[in-house]
């Protein structure tokens, strides 16, 4: 008859179980964990102020009957934003660099910073690059930024030597994303690649940001005023341009032109 075992002491070793491999996949999501969070090749930029307003509209000259003429503004530009981004704005980032890599084009010679604000990537292309970065972000099986939403114009007068600057946002309808393209040029040299050779439907966006802003898109088909008669001087969302106005007559009383009207300030 046999007896029955007795039960291991405590302070018996107990029998050490192999190490069990870990899986692949771990090490796969920790070296994409990894790549994400690198730091991108470009120098470290501070928030930029620009100029400081004053009033509702920043006009110098009077003429600001909001009753804000008191309110002071600082038009500040953000700088070089830190990773990670967050979502898939490293991803974006990391395929766009390693694209613009193969190609022999260093990122940091065509990208001046990369700035996430509101919720918004944005990456500042060098005007002279700006075709080559946005036919990478179309043509690239990663990115696939099949849709120009546009183009825009923005005026900063303060800001020497980049007074003129252009937004492109685009759209990946095959990823579901979205980014902004930003680029600049100075007043005194106002020519901008046109980005009609790789999204044609930016035509007419490109004519009406040349009629408000005098944005001169180089290589663009028929760069022609499309708001204004072509013979009107100057172009009027410039911040320099003149409020001007024509006097209109209302039930006997005339209404000046905005920058002779009264203030309050």
């Amino acid at each position: 008859m046999s007896t029955p075992s007795q039960p291991q002491s405590p302070s018996q070793p107990q029998p050490q179980q192999p190490s069990q491999p870990q899986p692949q996949t771990a090490t796969v999501q920790g070296a994409e964990s990894t790549k994400a969070n690198l730091p991108q090749p470009l120098a470290v930029q501070e928030a930029e102020i620009i100029a400081v307003r004053k009033g509702m509209f920043g006009n110098r000259n009077g003429g600001d009957t909001t009753g804000y003429g008191r309110l002071v503004r600082r038009i500040e530009l953000p700088g070089q934003s830190e990773r990670p981004y967050g979502g898939y704005f490293d991803e974006v980032e990391n395929e766009l660099f390693g694209a613009l890599d193969e190609q022999d084009l260093a990122p940091e010679l065509a990208i001046d910073k990369v700035v996430l604000f509101r919720d918004q990537l944005t990456f500042h292309v060098k005007r002279e690059h700006i075709r080559a970065v946005a036919k990478t972000l179309r043509d690239d099986p990663a990115l696939r930024f099949e849709l120009c939403l546009g183009v825009s114009g923005v005026h900063y007068p303060e800001e020497i030597g980049r007074e003129l600057h252009v937004l492109i946002p685009l759209m990946s309808v095959t990823h579901n994303r979205r980014i902004l393209l930003e680029t600049s040029c100075p007043d005194a040299d106002p020519h901008i690649p046109s980005l009609y050779p790789v999204y044609p439907a930016v035509d007419w966006h490109e004519r009406e940001t040349w009629d408000m802003f005098g944005i001169v898109f180089d290589g663009h088909p028929a760069l022609t005023r499309i708001l204004m008669p072509d013979d009107w001087p100057g172009h009027p969302q410039r911040k320099d341009y003149p409020l001007g106005g024509i006097p209109v007559e209302f039930l006997g009383a005339q209404i000046p032109a905005p920058d002779q009207r009264r203030a309050y300030n």
